[in-house]
């Protein structure tokens, strides 16, 4: 038996002596040293009595080292679980608590206060930065640079993210080594990567995004990755004649058409650019393709599943879908009561079925049992639509959903109509208790620079091309929309912050 995961990017490895990562610190780390940095690593989390399926939390910045950790914990038959480094010292108490780890690895700043939590849970705590004297990497720099991975198969647990929880405690999704070894071929091929591939990586790794697309991609085609600690934008068009690919959210692009380098000529060597995370605006896609010459491929994953659809690399990138299902992945629309499946076209659920699709949520037997049809589906909460090409659209999420005087009101529907007028840059519509419809219709705006535009604009534009039930009772407008750090918009913040507006609920 070998070790899944691992194996599958070993197989696929080019000569040691081929870069994997140039840091933006200057460092270059190659192949080679992946594998002899990742070997010192997993024989450290043997000597801190780490044992197959042992979780490791690791809350750190960004780092070459954070990567080698994570394919230190693959190595050593561990479950690797990133922890945002946002992430408040309440908030890692439940960490803690729910996943029980044996070894929590931190960054110095907060080792102390981090090591009384963890403590109180049964795990050691290390610091994993490369100059303190018994970090992790200090007491690795001291091991054998060769390791006998741990047996580990398809099944086995590679890593636990926890979703964001917005709605109740936040989850632990049990993404096995197939998961993730499944994902990761597909979009090596699908997004045509290969060996002379280099990628601007300039997402966190602590998400999906950046660590199971971004990264996993990366091994998967023994490529090279530009490793960038934060998205600057003026750095990033820097980079980009030494690039063939980048994968961001929405809100990179955006700020990088704020740059005036961002040019055709500085573009010219890029093959793909590809966003995901969040919804990426059809202005936006317009915007990048005059400026640029390229069309951003837009695509569909979350924490549970990694990718589900993809736009396609050959054919029309369509604005405002995500594509197509992944080859392996099954999409279908149901009704959110009955499971059902929808007409074409109409709204529905986004279900999905595949290799990728997580094992369910750690420790939550009932809840799993609840978000799979009893097919094997997985009902991933996002309500969509399937056009008649066979693109999937995503209209919102299905709590997001608006109740209005009995009916069923899509925000997304309301901002697009509300994004297309001059002087908006965005907008964000929730759904707020309402003594006499339940809930009401509510628009929050944020114009563009030196706009005018008011309530009143926005109304009489909508008048004649939504149904009244599903016009804003309010507009409110607001300097910006609340994001979490992968750019979506925190629609839970907005009905929090507004909940009084129609009066005192209840």
């Amino acid at each position: 038996m070998t070790n899944h995961l691992f194996d599958a990017f070993r197989s696929r490895m080019p000569a040691p002596d081929r870069l994997l990562m140039e840091a933006d610190d200057g460092r270059s780390i190659t192949y080679g040293d992946m594998l002899a940095g990742s070997a010192r690593l997993a024989h450290a989390l043997l000597q801190a009595d780490v044992k197959p399926s042992d979780r490791v939390a690791v809350q750190v910045e960004k780092s070459p080292e954070a990567v080698l950790l994570y394919l230190a914990c693959l190595r050593a038959g561990a479950v690797f679980l990133p922890l945002n480094t946002a992430y408040t010292l309440a908030e890692l108490k439940y960490f803690f608590g729910d996943a029980e780890p044996r070894l929590v690895v931190c960054d110095p700043a907060r080792a102390a206060e981090i090591e009384a939590l963890a403590t109180n849970t049964g795990a050691a705590t290390v610091t994993l930065d490369s100059n303190g004297q018994g970090s992790l990497m200090d007491q690795a720099s001291r091991l054998p640079s060769e390791f006998h991975d741990v047996a580990r198969g398809p099944d086995d647990l590679a890593a636990i993210l926890y979703t964001s929880g917005t709605t109740g405690r936040s989850k632990g999704a049990m993404l096995s080594h197939e998961n993730l070894a499944s994902n990761a071929r597909v979009l090596v091929e699908y997004w045509r990567f290969g060996a002379d591939d280099v990628l601007i990586h300039a997402l966190p790794i602590f998400h999906t995004h950046g660590l199971f697309v971004a990264t996993n991609v990366i091994l998967m085609a023994g490529a090279k990755m530009l490793f960038e600690r934060k998205f600057d934008p003026a750095r990033i068009v820097s980079l980009l004649p030494g690039a063939t690919a980048l994968m961001g959210v929405p809100t990179f692009y955006v700020r990088l058409l704020q740059q005036d380098g961002m040019t055709k000529e500085a573009a010219k060597g890029m093959r793909l650019f590809i966003s995901g995370s969040a919804p990426l605006l059809a202005e936006t896609h317009k915007a990048w393709r005059e400026r640029t010459g390229h069309a951003i491929l837009e695509r569909y994953g979350m924490t549970e599943t990694n990718m589900n659809t993809s736009n396609p690399y050959d054919g029309e990138r369509r604005a405002g879908t995500v594509g197509f299902p992944l080859p392996g992945v099954a999409a279908r629309i149901a009704d959110p009561d009955t499971g059902n499946p929808v007409a074409q076209g109409e709204i529905g659920m986004i279900e999905v079925k595949g290799p990728n699709v997580f094992a369910g949520y750690w420790r939550m037997p009932e809840k799993t049992k609840a978000e799979f049809r009893n097919d094997g589906f997985f009902i991933t909460g996002d309500l969509g639509l399937i056009d008649a090409d066979g693109y999937v659209h995503i209209v919102g999420r299905g709590k997001d959903l608006i109740i209005s005087g009995g009916y069923n009101v899509y925000p997304k529907e309301i901002e697009s109509e509300i994004d297309a007028l001059d002087g908006v840059s965005e907008s964000a519509v929730i759904g707020i208790a309402h003594p006499d419809f339940g809930e009401g219709v509510t628009a929050v705006v944020v114009r563009k620079p030196g706009a005018t535009v008011d309530a009143a604009d926005i109304a009489a534009a909508i008048a004649g091309r939504l149904a009244k039930y599903k016009h804003p009772k309010k507009v409110i407008f607001a300097e910006e929309l609340p994001r979490n750090t992968m750019g979506k918009v925190q629609k839970n913040v907005l009905r929090e912050t507004y909940k009084d507006i129609y009066g005192k609920a209840g």
